[in-house]
């Protein structure tokens, strides 16, 4: 365990434990407090209005993040102390804003003096706390967004403004709803936190190792079985991770020695991992905290924004399962054991009930439940199943189980009629009933250390999606977004696809130093609006920025998922990053699909289905995508039934081009190739006439397999 934090630390400091110090148990608290405030709130235990509510939000977000990064880097005391002061004045701003609320209301735009001091301090500290916790690139992209409000009259058109009062940007940015306080941060305060702690309660419960199990059972006596074990395990963890990093440390520990060990180059295994793990994030029912946002400011149902997502995530993960099955063909590479092959049925049977929670959270989120209500339901059913558990396990006789587990569920039902409290009940009975032996008060730990961790890891992103409200309040003050937007679109008026190649090497140049949920809200405030006037459908576009946000930390220099994945691989980060490219080719294609035919992600609207109606222009779509990730990835890997020599592989590369051009007759062009090249390739039997397209003999590898670390 030690190890794996030590690899954590090296891309995320956060990743450590709390220090084991006095310190570190007054952090341990007030993560506890924090994670013990957004559960009252989200669950109207404790109601206040949302501005004070995303406020304190930001304000635990300042408490906890300064200090506990300045512990865990094991800085100087002075340092430390520095830091906890930056921290408490953060908290200080939050009871400000609290105290004031209703004043700050009423001399909304004309603020005094004091609240200006009070907003350059809420600047300046999150300015600090998110260098401190994410680094340098989204603080410098911020402050240049913010100087541009301040300076932008003396600049040259287009990108002149009209002026601006320096008490009238800081009010702006540091008070009301559309600087840090926007809609970034109020989905972070609610939905956002929330699922995280859901994730961390399942994890904290055996969810890892479940996965884990499951995907060894199914998967990995196949051919190559140990980097299908990867992409499988790494596609369910994305059900309840946030966090492609997290996956990536979490599910990467295991399934990257595995892959070495049988076989595969190391920074192959590394481009797996990172690609699945980075994939989690369009895995609904999470995908990542994005879905939240993106449902909040499009207005839409969250069970639309999951609906646009299911067939693009399939296929993305189905395109990385076949590039390492042809990879394992191209070096012959086997599969495990099958003495060392966990049953997925017996893990089944052993962790059903941790799967209930994931289950009932996507019934009530398609059912039209917010997410709010849904992920409060989800943590309360998941906290029941953890406290019970032991408890249900010292009771003798399996027909008093039976009559203990019908009773729990009877008061998690209760809460669609009765609300909050027979869960508030149900709860306080199981803490007090564990309080009393062992086994119990071990659970009570899992709890309340969840709690913690919860806290920590919604850090960057809490971090995040305050310091972005600064770019989005830059937009909604000055309009610059029109400027790049109308350019797009004076682009697009002449060729769509270079308006769209435009918009996806701007997600890719942001992506680069910033996270996906900042990058997704930059690109959609500037290119949404902009594809949507092209005629591409409102979803649709801000998915396609979504998935090239995503991308970007697949893409070098930066690839922070490949360099999270090299000290595991003990690979240069960069050979990862080129690695995962090649494993994302389907990454990279289905949204440019999407737009051209918005059947792909179950939308309206398109020239296709407009000749051949909705269902056959979805069947029509997914067998096309389909054809075209397969002659990706055989033109990518060298291999498809046998090695194709480089003219079959560059037939391929075109034909999979054309499939995805929607031009007219691409279409046609893409099929014939398709067909020539397969056909071709089965009657030339796969032989190839360069012996460096030889597959490469299976090294040798342990009889045994190594297991879940779970």
């Amino acid at each position: 365990m030690a190890m794996e934090e030590e690899q954590a630390e090296l891309h995320d400091p956060l990743a450590s434990s709390f220090p084991a110090s006095l310190e570190g148990r007054a952090l341990f608290l007030i993560a506890i407090a924090f994670s013990t405030f957004q559960l009252l709130t989200a669950a109207h235990l404790w109601d206040l209005p949302s501005q004070i509510v995303r406020a304190v939000h930001v304000g635990f977000l300042c408490l906890l993040g300064l200090p506990l990064v300045s512990a865990l880097r094991h800085e100087p005391k002075l340092v430390r102390a520095l830091f906890w002061l930056l921290g408490l004045l953060g908290m200080a701003v939050a009871f400000y804003q609290w105290w004031e609320y209703k004043a700050l209301i009423f001399r909304a735009g004309t603020p005094l003096t004091q609240d200006t001091v009070v907003g350059v301090l809420a600047l300046a500290v999150l300015f600090v706390a998110t260098w401190r916790i994410m680094g340098p690139a989204l603080p410098i992209i911020a402050g240049l967004f913010l100087a541009y409000c301040l300076f932008g009259e003396y600049l040259p058109s287009p990108f002149v403004t009209r002026g601006y009062d320096f008490s009238q940007v800081i009010d702006h940015m540091a008070f009301g709803t559309e600087g840090i306080y926007g809609i970034p941060t109020y989905v972070s305060s609610s939905y956002i936190f929330l699922f995280i702690l859901f994730g961390s309660f399942l994890e904290r419960a055996g969810m890892i190792k479940l996965f884990t199990d499951v995907a060894l059972g199914l998967v990995g006596g196949a051919k190559g079985g140990a980097a299908k074990v990867a992409v499988f395990s790494s596609g369910l963890m994305g059900t309840i991770s946030g966090s492609g990093v997290a996956n990536v440390v979490t599910t990467g520990q295991f399934t990257i020695p595995l892959m070495k060990r049988f076989g595969y180059r190391p920074e192959f295994a590394g481009g797996v991992e990172a690609t699945a793990s980075m994939g989690g994030q369009i895995m609904p029912p999470v995908m990542g905290a994005v879905a939240f946002i993106m449902a909040e400011t499009l207005d839409v149902a969250y069970a639309e924004v999951v609906t646009a997502a299911v067939i693009p995530a399939v296929l993305y993960f189905a395109s990385v399962f076949w590039m390492v099955h042809l990879e394992a063909g191209k070096r012959n590479l086997l599969g495990l054991a099958k003495e060392d092959i966990p049953s997925a049925w017996g893990a089944l049977k052993t962790g059903w009930y941790l799967i209930l929670p994931l289950a009932v959270l996507v019934w009530l989120l398609f059912a039209g439940y917010t997410p709010l209500y849904a992920g409060t339901i989800g943590l309360a059913l998941t906290a029941l199943l953890i406290l019970g558990a032991p408890l249900a396990a010292r009771m003798p006789g399996l027909l008093i189980r039976i009559v203990f587990w019908i009773a729990l569920g009877l008061a998690a039902a209760a809460f669609f009629e009765y609300g909050i409290m027979p869960i508030v009940v149900a709860l306080a009975v199981l803490v007090a009933a564990c309080a009393i032996f062992k086994g119990g008060r071990e659970t009570l730990i899992v709890v309340r250390d969840a709690l913690a961790d919860g806290a920590k890891t919604a850090l960057p992103v809490g971090i995040a999606c305050a310091i972005v409200g600064i770019i989005v309040g830059t937009m909604t003050l000055t309009g610059v977004a029109n400027t790049f937007g109308q350019f797009i679109v004076s682009v697009g008026a002449t060729s769509l696809f270079l308006s769209l190649v435009l918009t996806m090497i701007t997600c890719l140049i942001l992506g680069m130093g910033i996270p996906t949920i900042p990058n997704y809200i930059i690109t959609s405030s500037i290119a949404g609006p902009a594809l949507l006037a092209l005629g591409v459908p409102l979803i649709v576009s801000h998915m396609f920025v979504f998935y090239f946000g995503i991308l970007a930390d697949l893409t070098p220099p930066v690839a922070l998922a490949c360099f999270a994945a090299a000290p595991i691989a003990r690979a240069p980060g960069l050979k990862i990053s080129f690695e995962a490219i090649k494993v994302a080719l389907a990454g990279f294609v289905i949204p440019f699909m999407a737009v051209y035919t918005p059947a792909l992600m179950l939308q309206d609207g398109g020239p296709l289905a407009a000749e051949i109606g909705y269902p056959l222009a979805v069947a029509y779509i997914v067998v096309k995508a389909c054809l075209a990730i397969g002659l990706w990835g055989a033109a990518a890997i060298g291999h498809l039934t046998g090695p194709m020599p480089w003219w079959q592989r560059l037939l391929a590369a075109a034909a999979s081009f054309t499939l995805i051009a929607a031009l007219p007759l691409t279409d046609e062009i893409g099929f014939a190739l398709a067909a020539a090249v397969i056909g071709l390739h089965v009657f030339l039997g796969g032989k190839a006439p360069r012996a460096d397209d030889a597959p490469k003999s299976k090294p040798a590898a342990p009889r045994r397999a190594p297991r879940s670390p779970a």
